[in-house]
């Protein structure tokens, strides 16, 4: 064999190797970046950082107790500031009975709501018509 032979062979050898290298990196940036790759790795980072969110959050309720039961005291004060409000102008304008359910009902469908007497004088016109 001759010299050029030689590093022709050499040559071959390199390209076969680099080419080897080229498919198994291509291999390894399609699996990193296909779909169901990237969701797992969103899901299990996600997952880390609410797990470290509720330890941190646990720690700071046991170092303070009064004040995260301020906080949610004010949260929910917050939240149900619509009712409380309602609920404390019926007791100062008197109006401290709730309405009765049947009533919530016909204001909510627009029909009137009948009465025992006017639904007992209705059965007994019908008695008396059949008569």
């Amino acid at each position: 064999m001759s010299g050029a032979d030689a590093s022709i062979v050499v040559a071959r050898a390199e390209v076969e190797r680099t080419r080897t290298r080229l498919v198994a990196t291509a291999r390894e940036l399609q699996e990193r970046l296909s779909p169901q790759t990237l969701v797992r790795d969103i899901w299990e980072g996600a997952k880390d950082k609410g797990a470290e969110l509720a330890e941190e959050a646990v720690d700071a309720v046991r170092k303070r107790p009064m004040v995260a039961g301020g906080v949610i005291a004010a949260l929910a004060l917050f939240l149900g500031r619509d009712p409380i409000l309602d609920y404390a102008s019926k007791l100062m304008n008197g109006k401290d009975r709730p309405t009765k359910p049947a009533a919530k009902r016909a204001a909510k469908t627009g029909k009137p709501r009948k009465s025992a007497k006017n639904s007992t004088t209705a059965r007994a016109a019908k008695t008396e018509s059949v008569e």
